[in-house]
């Protein structure tokens, strides 16, 4: 018992000699890699460099001996002494290198699988669709991959696109995410318009994507921001009311719900998609404004006021409900007839036009414009002189046309 206890020490002994032997000659391999590399000679370092990623790379990737490895050999790769056919043995020894990498740097999975799909794509003959796999692959494991490889998927995706392979689809699913993520990036729009011949194409092709996903209010809204992007109205509406259904406290939903309603002349849907932005936004001027334009549409003059002036009272300082509260009275005139009163309601829409004027807003030059145009339209100093009127008195708009004015003018 004692001998067999002996033998056993001198085994373990001897095996953790071998070991340590085996340890100090990786390391010595690895030293010389890495000061080969050190000094740019890539030749002489790669051979050290596979001693250790054949043997044993776990101890030596904290000192990044996959990412040295692969700067050397897209150096030869790229070098111009380099011949074709060494060029495709460098590309298998680098494919190599990423399915080693993968097993060893977990955290660094998406990085090994993207670049094995680059070089399968641009350095091989292979089958495009094996790039496409790694690329998944790799967006698979990192959603938030780095654009330039989810920008090659994509171009991959629109090279082979067929009728019946869904790679167009999933074009656009991948460059509108994009373009979500970093809306101020013109390029993803590009790829996106360049998906279609048309923008009339895109639109069926964001409503396909949506029809095989029903549920997916992601799908639902690029569908309908691309139909509102085409002034697709009627073709929008459809993905926009099922948001709405589905969120409905989302602004922006409502807002283009609204916009499509009322670009088809749908003034009472667009009215209730109005009021509720205001029910969701109640301190918003613009959605009193936006009601109060479609009421002036109906003619629904006094309806409209009563929503400029909420607007006015949440914003004072804009001069845009101000410009169109001298629309309805401009439009209330021009409605009644060319009386002494309808002229005095031209007056007060020019009264009105000039105080959008004096505000400086977006709207002065356009108020200005009105003010001109209804010169001819006010009272001239004649009917006030036959009317024993004089200049500063104050006169009350009245007559069955203006009930609802309850407003009165000041004689220039």
């Amino acid at each position: 018992m004692k001998k067999l206890k002996n033998i056993l020490v001198i085994f373990l002994t001897l095996t953790a000699l071998n070991s340590f032997a085996q340890s100090q000659e990786l390391m010595a391999e690895f030293s010389l890699f890495f000061e080969y590399h050190k000094n740019n000679d890539f030749t002489s370092a790669l051979p050290h460099g596979w001693n250790v990623i054949h043997e044993n790379p776990e101890p030596f990737v904290r000192y990044k001996i996959f990412t040295r490895m692969e700067e050397a050999l897209f150096f030869m790769h790229d070098s111009i002494a380099t011949t074709d056919e060494e060029k495709l043995q460098i590309a298998d020894t680098t494919l190599f290198l990423y399915e080693r990498a993968v097993q060893f740097e977990a955290d660094k999975k998406s990085y090994f699988l993207a670049r094995k799909a680059f070089v399968i794509e641009n350095w091989t003959d292979r089958p495009t669709e094996e790039a496409i796999s790694a690329y998944e692959e790799a967006l698979m494991a990192d959603p938030n991959l780095d654009t330039f490889y989810q920008d090659r998927l994509g171009i991959l995706y629109a090279r082979l696109s067929t009728d019946g392979n869904g790679y167009k689809l999933k074009a656009l699913d991948l460059y509108s995410k994009l373009s979500e993520a970093d809306p101020s990036n013109p390029t993803w729009i590009s790829r996106i318009e360049n998906l279609a011949e048309d923008m009339d194409e895109l639109v069926e092709i964001t409503y396909k994507a949506w029809q095989l996903d029903k549920d997916n209010m992601e799908k639902a809204w690029k569908f309908a921001s691309t139909a509102m992007r085409n002034q697709s109205f009627e073709k929008a509406i459809e993905g926009l009311e099922f948001l709405v259904q589905q969120s409905p406290d989302v602004i922006n939903y409502w807002n283009q719900l609204a916009t499509a309603y009322q670009r088809l002349e749908n003034t009472a849907k667009s009215i209730e998609a109005y009021k509720k932005l205001i029910e969701l936004q109640p301190d918003n001027a613009e959605h009193y404004v936006n009601l109060a334009v479609m009421y002036k549409n109906q003619g629904q003059l006094a309806a409209s006021r009563s929503f400029l002036l909420r607007a006015m009272s949440i914003n004072p300082s804009w001069d845009y409900p101000v410009y169109i509260e001298g629309t309805l009275y401009e439009q209330a005139a021009r409605s009644c007839g060319f009386e002494f009163m309808d002229k005095l309601v031209y007056l007060l829409a020019v009264q009105t036009y000039r105080k959008a004027a004096a505000m400086g807003g977006n709207f002065s030059s356009t108020a200005r414009e009105r003010v001109s145009a209804l010169a001819n339209s006010v009272p001239s100093q004649e009917d006030y002189f036959f009317r024993k009127i004089k200049s500063g008195e104050t006169i009350q708009i009245e007559g069955k046309c203006y009930d609802w004015i309850n407003k009165s003018v000041v004689v220039p």
